[in-house]
């Protein structure tokens, strides 16, 4: 019999991805999908199939603010895998959205727990997607692993937190097979455009194809242990196929600057900038010929209320145990996420040259 999982948040960067990994590897998948007046697949199109046809992927209305929905629709379809990747996702909206944000990703995966609980269905394998958030900076050495302390700095990293302790409660206290992966920065061509990262490899890629604008960034100085949701995903995947549950940390042990990762994709869109300035007055120029033009310029619109600078994992548990070994560096991360913005930017300047005929 073909494994069952469901995937709350599957419209998701790594939604998307794990549904299409869990495919590969003949499971029926299940996804969660909030209703909504527009459609909001794009990332799950080349997956989906109408269901009147033969299809192992399924998208189903839920929303993990709504006991009822999770629990009938857990109840319905008896999964042997849930990995909920639901959550508002986003740290800076969390301070202007922080009620809904407690709502959906703190509480979101104590309803899923209950439902699994209520149902005494205790062979589901759950995964709670926790986040590097969790940490905030405590850690002198600068460097986080599973024993590390926690010190939540935004609404997001503290309905996380709520979200991991919970799941190990559950696990301790009912006998639930519950792991959580505390997941550092992972990106790829699927991140929302909201997020620094697709936020810079857009706007430097239609600058590439010489559309007009300037970016405005926040801090350009927090680092971040970036790695590429692909991998990530797959060690989601690891985590339930583990004999015992338990909870691991993914990330790729370097950390990088803001600044560093425009750094680098201007260096290989062979873009040559130069920096000005100091603190909130720092500025990029893009240099032409013998022109200068302003490129990107800090705002301090885009500071969080409480920011951590530096974050790094240690993932030597997940090497060892998982076996996890990440294909993609910085490097190449950038490299995929800018070649994905290069088509849509080309595509974005044929549009623009035909809208003026």
């Amino acid at each position: 019999m073909k494994k069952i999982a469901l995937i709350t948040g599957t419209t998701g960067q790594d939604g998307s991805y794990l549904a299409e990994f869990l495919l590969k590897k003949n499971y029926v998948v299940h996804g969660i999908k909030r209703k909504s007046s527009s459609f909001n697949t794009q990332r799950l199109d080349h997956l989906y199939v109408d269901p009147h046809n033969k299809t192992n992927f399924f998208l189903h209305y839920a929303d993990l603010t709504d006991s009822n929905s999770i629990f009938n629709l857990i109840k319905k379809i008896k999964p042997h895998e849930i990995y909920n990747l639901g959550a508002q996702s986003h740290v800076g909206t969390s301070f202007e959205l922080p009620e809904y944000t407690a709502e959906v990703t703190a509480l979101g995966s104590l309803r899923i727990l209950e439902a699994i609980r209520l149902l005494n269905f205790k062979k589901i394998k759950f995964y709670q997607a926790s986040s590097s958030e969790l940490f905030g900076e405590t850690n002198k050495k600068k460097i986080f692993n599973e024993k590390s302390e926690f010190n939540p700095k935004s609404p997001y990293g503290a309905s996380k937190l709520f979200s991991h302790w919970i799941t190990k409660i559950y696990r301790h206290s009912y006998g639930l097979f519950a792991c959580t992966g505390i997941l550092f920065n992972h990106e790829s061509p699927r991140r929302g455009e909201t997020f620094v990262t697709r936020k810079i490899t857009r706007f430097l890629t239609r600058k590439f194809f010489g559309f007009p604008g300037v970016l405005f960034i926040g801090n350009l100085y927090a680092k971040r242990d970036w790695g590429h949701a692909k991998d990530y995903i797959q060690m989601q995947w690891k985590i339930l196929q583990q004999k015992k549950p338990d909870d691991y940390i993914i990330s790729t042990g370097k950390a990088y600057s803001v600044k560093e990762f425009i750094n680098l994709a201007c260096k290989i869109l062979k873009m040559k900038i130069v920096w000005k300035g100091k603190g909130l007055n720092e500025k990029a120029f893009l240099i032409k010929g013998k022109k200068k033009h302003l490129f990107i310029k800090v705002d301090k619109k885009y500071f969080r209320p409480l920011e951590i600078d530096f974050l790094r994992g240690d993932s030597r548990k997940a090497y060892r145990v998982l076996k996890f070994k990440p294909k993609y560096d910085f490097k190449k991360l950038i490299i995929d996420m800018l070649e994905h913005d290069l088509e849509i930017a080309k595509k974005d300047l044929y549009l623009s040259r035909y809208k003026k005929r």
